[in-house]
């Protein structure tokens, strides 16, 4: 292997440690991907990226449901629950924190906290996106030079 891809793989390792460290992911993400082999070589792709396709209809609808005359808190709660659900199943942590505060609100009916919540998730949302899109980049292009994607401890 050469030095451009051994580079690559230590800028993958230090890169992947950073989002643990940072609190971005958490272990579930290591869990998906021990599910991933020969068999299913882009599970975890897979499954995020129906979890980005999931989280922009579920801010959507959050944003509408917030700008209704009257907010129907129970809807919203659903839509924040399931979205807890799904950044829980992949590993998004902060995102999941984000949620558990956002139902608190919910539950209070502060309209106010829910609109800053949601502002907050959005932007959670955008930075665990773009890391695991540069996650994933980084992979392909360990990949492509012929590399293999160094397994995390």
């Amino acid at each position: 292997m050469d030095i451009a891809n051994q580079m690559l793989q230590r800028q993958y390792v230090d890169y992947t440690k950073s989002l643990y460290h940072d609190g971005v992911l958490d272990d579930q993400f290591s869990q998906l991907q021990k599910l991933q082999d020969e068999s299913s070589p882009d599970f975890v792709v897979e499954v995020v990226s129906l979890f980005f396709e999931d989280s922009e209809k579920i801010l959507n609808n959050l944003a509408l449901a917030l700008q209704q005359q009257i907010v129907d808190y129970k809807q919203i709660d659903s839509h924040v629950h399931q979205f807890k659900g799904s950044s829980s199943s992949i590993g998004a942590q902060r995102v999941k924190n984000v949620c558990v505060a956002f139902r608190n609100l919910c539950e209070e009916k502060n309209r106010e906290g829910c609109v800053r919540c949601l502002h907050q998730l959005k932007n959670e949302y955008i930075l665990v996106k773009n890391k695991l899109q540069t996650l994933f980049q980084l992979e392909q292009d360990i990949l492509a030079g012929g590399g293999s994607i160094p397994v995390m401890a």
